[in-house]
């Protein structure tokens, strides 16, 4: 089963780096993010990938032109400019018929990736998308009628679902993608309107890397031994 990886975003909120760099190209422990991803799927089993390339696409042409690690690796085009629904319409005449994966080229997990096939098959749906409980950007604190602090909470995990990347999709759903579609606005709120996605509760280690200090805390976490998304040997 191949596994497209969008990789097509501008970074804006990293434009520390991503002003040289595409965004999947920053590195955590002097390995791009998306060599990170990429090596999540292979201890899976998952080797197939398509690169959905825009903003400064070349440059992950050339990191990849050695491959050193033996994956199966094809580029798409997709454009600078394109929203996230477009790439993976775009990246259509790379998969074959039946199932295929996505996920973002910026976020990390601890997930078994087959247990999440095994929820989409089970589920029938067209789409399955791994659900994650975010940590709080800040501190939550209780407040009192008589405005006293009551408790004090230093960015707890918050107690909703939100969208954590890691998709699996039948081949069917590129039927529901336009050529200028959000993936997460017009297409999956399309797919949830017609009861056709599916919700993968995973509350292992998941973060994603937007801006800077999650680059940095990223970094911190691999080079202490902590980095729990590294799930190969």
């Amino acid at each position: 089963m191949k596994t497209i990886i969008l990789c097509g975003g501008k970074g804006t909120r990293l434009r520390e780096l991503t002003e040289e760099i595409p965004k999947p190209l920053v590195e955590i422990g002097g390995k791009p993010i998306l060599w990170h991803i990429m090596k999540i799927y292979e201890s899976n089993g998952f080797k197939d990938f398509v690169l959905a390339l825009g903003y400064k696409g070349d440059m992950i042409r050339d990191y990849f032109a050695e491959n050193e690690d033996g994956w199966n690796i094809e580029f798409a085009e997709t454009g600078a400019e394109t929203n996230t629904g477009g790439r993976i319409k775009r990246a259509e005449k790379y998969i074959g018929e039946g199932e295929f994966m996505a996920t973002y080229g910026d976020g990390l997990a601890s997930i078994n990736i087959r247990a999440l096939i095994e929820q989409h098959r089970k589920s029938g749906k067209m789409a399955t998308i791994t659900c994650v409980k975010p940590k709080s950007r800040f501190g939550i604190v209780e407040i009192d009628e008589k405005s006293i602090i009551r408790n004090f909470s230093e960015k707890p995990v918050l107690p909703y679902w939100v969208n954590g990347g890691f998709f699996v999709f039948k081949k069917k759903v590129f039927d529901f993608i336009g050529e200028n579609d959000v993936l997460e606005n017009e297409v999956f709120e399309k797919l949830a309107a017609m009861n056709e996605i599916s919700a993968y509760k995973f509350s292992g280690f998941w973060d994603c890397m937007d801006t800077f200090k999650e680059m940095q805390a990223l970094n911190e976490l691999w080079n202490s031994g902590k980095a729990a998304w590294k799930v190969w040997k």
